[in-house]
């Protein structure tokens, strides 16, 4: 399994959209699971603002986390993805399951981050609101 989505053009280390090297893996130390084994990370305004779109899809164990973010759109994609809404504690403070194609995520002012998952993710792992995920990030 290839890291991140399905996107591989490279311009000046960053991705052709300006998501960063560096990958995340993503833990729920509440459940003792595993939300993500590589994770981009979109930590500019355009790789946040572009996101997923222009991506094929996310396989298991992939994902993207918005930082920093409390708020999401899925204008454009063409897949449903799971989306975990994260305290600046890394704790969580929304689920949204299966978010449709085309749909807004309107700001939770209690988010910091939001990562994006492939759908079903959520409930595979039993995340919930209130379990502290452990993020490690890498550079690639």
């Amino acid at each position: 399994m290839s890291c991140g989505p399905s996107r591989v053009s490279r311009i000046g280390g960053k991705d052709v959209l300006g998501i960063s090297k560096g990958r995340a893996r993503v833990y729920n130390r509440s459940k003792g699971t595993l939300l993500a084994s590589c994770a981009w990370i979109a930590d500019s305004f355009a790789a946040r603002l572009v996101g997923l779109l222009g991506t094929k899809g996310l396989d298991e164990g992939q994902g993207l986390w918005l930082v920093p973010s409390n708020s999401i759109h899925t204008i454009g994609m063409r897949f449903p993805i799971d989306v975990v809404m994260l305290s600046r504690s890394s704790t969580v403070v929304a689920v949204r399951e299966s978010v449709r194609p085309n749909s807004i995520l309107w700001p939770n002012i209690r988010a910091r981050s939001i990562l994006e998952l492939p759908a079903n993710s959520i409930a595979s792992t039993r995340t919930e609101c209130g379990d502290s995920l452990r993020i490690e990030t890498t550079e690639t």
